[in-house]
């Protein structure tokens, strides 16, 4: 039974769930809870599926040497760029307030020892592991993002109570959600599920504490979050993904679309996590073949686009095409994993990739940095991988990307990049704020980073802090207090 539910045929889906999901596009509190109502047994019937993490086994912890791949060493904790969380990514109005002035050089933030630092190039939200597995959030908090069970902003990092007992390894933010993962490969989520990304089984329009999404299979060893989706990936390779479908940004073959009146458009969202069970490849005159995938070991959601990376090194990617975000060569909206042809030869196997919100990012086994996609406002778009030469011969250790900007280490520097306008997220300070090529960040010279990440206006750098020199040089630099 439960498998028919998973796998409605594509034709019958929009009259199928018509009924069940009308009220998708209404804001009403009233409506969102009329869905538990409508459909009752939609979280038991998942249940009906015994496997890892059911109700009634105890969750059991992720193999040793993995974990050990998955949590790093804990440091001190920089931010730069735009802290005002409230009008991050959006105009400036009269009424507007403006807490804090934008911070242009990194600063030192939090006495807190961090492992892990994570916000989205869509978000205006982080969140924080400290060394013991605990976990902070602050920022924007619209939606319940936060977890911390109220709605209002948050300037200074706050635990999550509803996490306290458990010990968190990774994060992700979307727009307005977030999605934490545990050392038992069990993931929660909080925050806007009004398009079903926060994956609990219903439609319920905000979810004010980290809440078990509702999944049973193999643990989840990584979690990213796009603008208002979400994908998961299991210990086996399956990749699951779950949110709003629009631009098949969810790879299961379909857009969701369905008219509900004659003016009228809806998504049939995915409340649950889905598997993507088809990777295909294109030929140059339009013909679609399948392609075995056994294993998905990387992947990266940017806005309304993911790219995910196979055993055998091959690049995936699906979703909107807009500015050629994809790789293909082509604008078109992809609505299952699709083959980038140009990494499928012997030396260009890609490593890692990273998406922003319009634009990917991929590394490959020499160590080349490619880029397609747009990364500024205006101009020319990269419509197929291009690599960019002011990189090469670097060895990049990690990349973060925001909504325009993108920061990576790479030898013993950090080095950023994003044109105009920015918000202090490059940390070149106040006089240079933007720049269209790489460029070092000078004021992080001798800082040894260990996690690096961006949201849509702000960097976030995790550093190494213990030989007398990483000391001083974190302590060299200014602090930010609230």
């Amino acid at each position: 039974m439960s498998t028919k539910r998973k796998r409605p045929p594509a034709k019958k889906t929009a009259n199928k769930r018509g009924k069940k999901k009308e009220e998708s596009d209404v804001d009403s509190d009233l409506t969102d809870e009329s869905d538990f109502e409508n459909n009752p047994q939609q979280p038991q019937d998942e249940v009906l599926i015994a496997g890892h993490g059911d109700i009634l086994d105890e969750p059991t912890k992720l193999p040793e040497e993995l974990l050990k791949t998955l949590v790093k060493p804990s440091g001190k904790l920089l931010i730069f760029g735009q802290v005002n969380w409230d009008i991050t990514g959006r105009k400036e109005t009269k009424t507007s307030k403006r807490v804090h002035p934008n911070i242009y050089v990194p600063n030192r933030f939090t006495d807190l020892d961090i492992r892990f630092a994570v916000s989205g190039s869509s978000s205006a939200h982080s969140i924080l592991i400290d060394a013991n597995g605990k976990t902070y959030t602050f920022g924007r908090n619209q939606h319940g993002q936060l977890g911390l069970d109220h709605v209002n902003t948050t300037d200074a990092p706050t635990e999550v109570p509803k996490l306290a007992e458990l010990n968190v390894i990774s994060a992700a933010c979307g727009r307005n959600h977030s999605l934490f993962l545990t050392d038992t490969g069990t993931v929660y989520a909080c925050g806007d599920n009004k398009s079903g990304q926060c994956g609990v089984g219903n439609l319920q329009s905000q979810i004010l504490t980290p809440t078990r999404i509702n999944y049973r299979g193999p643990p989840i060893v990584k979690i990213g979050c796009g603008g208002e989706f979400s994908v998961i990936l299991d210990i086996k390779g399956g990749l699951h993904s779950f949110g709003l479908p629009e631009y098949g940004q969810l790879g299961h073959n379909t857009d969701g679309k369905y008219f509900k009146t004659s003016t009228r458009l809806c998504f049939n969202h995915e409340t649950s996590p889905k598997r993507i069970v088809l990777y295909i490849e294109k030929s140059k005159d339009g013909h679609v073949a399948p392609v075995d995938v056994t294993e998905i070991v990387d992947f990266s959601c940017g806005q309304n686009h993911t790219v995910a990376i196979d055993s055998k090194k091959r690049a995936f990617s699906w979703g909107f095409g807009g500015f050629g975000r994809l790789g293909h060569a082509e604008q078109k909206d992809e609505m299952v994993p699709r083959l980038i042809k140009y990494f499928d030869t012997q030396s260009r196997g890609v490593r890692s990739v990273n998406c922003g919100s319009t634009y990917s990012l991929t590394l490959t086994d020499i160590g080349a940095l490619f880029m397609f996609g747009q990364t500024k406002r205006t101009g020319e778009a990269n419509m197929y991988p291009k690599p960019i030469q002011d990189l090469a011969g670097w060895d990049i250790h990690q990349i973060a990307t925001g909504n325009t900007s993108i920061i990576i280490s790479a030898d013993e520097s950090v080095i950023a990049w994003g044109c105009s306008p920015t918000f202090g997220e490059l940390g070149f300070g106040e006089y240079q704020k933007s720049s269209t090529t790489p460029k070092e960040v000078s004021k992080l010279n001798g800082v040894k980073v260990i996690c690096l990440s961006m949201g849509y206006s702000h960097t976030m750098v995790v550093a190494k802090y213990e030989t007398p020199e990483q000391k001083e040089a974190v302590d060299g630099l200014e602090e930010f207090t609230l």
